[in-house]
């Protein structure tokens, strides 16, 4: 067989093959998928975390109904799932400075545990305060109106607004991964009980090193 035969010749079986069309039952891809058919995307890379859809199994219609009754988006649903699961037990307050140029909420008990310090600055500015990791407390606006003073060891950065002069919060040097708060800077209707403890500021390195829960306040 010549060279223009042979090439015809396989020209007419790759046509033939294609004249034969799909197996019974449509496209492999689109054909139903059958028990012991290796799940789909077997051999592609896997999505990272968070990302592509959920399998929420039977929970579907409850999620949907959820967000279409309260109007929110996936990305709010689960961030409301999230606090009520990492925050059990724990209330949102929020608060703000006088002018209200800087506002916040932060994830606390309704039962708080107020620090009354009598180092010198504390006493100044009557700054008594309970104590947060920084993942429950996030600033809602006014970032640009805050101003910070800081003197001693510099640790402790006492935030306060630029335009009323109020700190509603600060880092304090005894948890400087946390914040404290102030709970008269709090909105009413969200705080059950205050119970206060005095704490020897002006001799702190002891008064630190002797208390038993002080540095664990601002852990997760």
């Amino acid at each position: 067989m010549g060279r223009a035969e042979a090439g015809a010749a396989r020209r007419s079986r790759r046509g033939g093959a294609a004249a034969a069309g799909p197996p019974p039952g449509g496209s492999r891809r689109g054909r139903e998928k059958k028990a012991g058919d290796p799940p789909a995307g077997q051999g592609e890379r896997a999505l990272p975390p968070g990302r592509g859809p959920w399998e929420l199994g039977a929970q579907s219609e409850r999620w949907a109904a959820f967000q279409e009754r309260h109007r929110v988006s996936c990305e709010e649903a689960a961030r409301l799932l999230l606090d009520a699961y990492e925050y059990r037990g724990l209330i949102k307050h929020t608060g703000g400075c006088h002018c209200g140029a800087v506002r916040f909420e932060v994830w606390a008990s309704p039962d708080l545990h107020v620090f009354n310090c009598n180092c010198s600055i504390c006493t100044k500015k009557q700054n008594r305060h309970f104590i947060v990791p920084a993942s429950r407390f996030k600033l809602l606006k006014g970032a640009e109106n805050l101003t910070t003073y800081t003197f001693n060891t510099h640790r402790a950065q006492h935030t306060f607004c630029k335009t009323c002069g109020v700190q509603s919060f600060y880092t304090p040097r005894s948890n400087p991964d946390g914040y404290g708060i102030a709970p008269h800077c709090l909105d009413d209707g969200t705080v059950h009980s205050i119970v206060i403890e005095d704490i020897n500021g002006k001799e702190w390195e002891k008064a630190v090193k002797e208390h038993k829960t002080i540095r664990d306040m601002s852990k997760p």
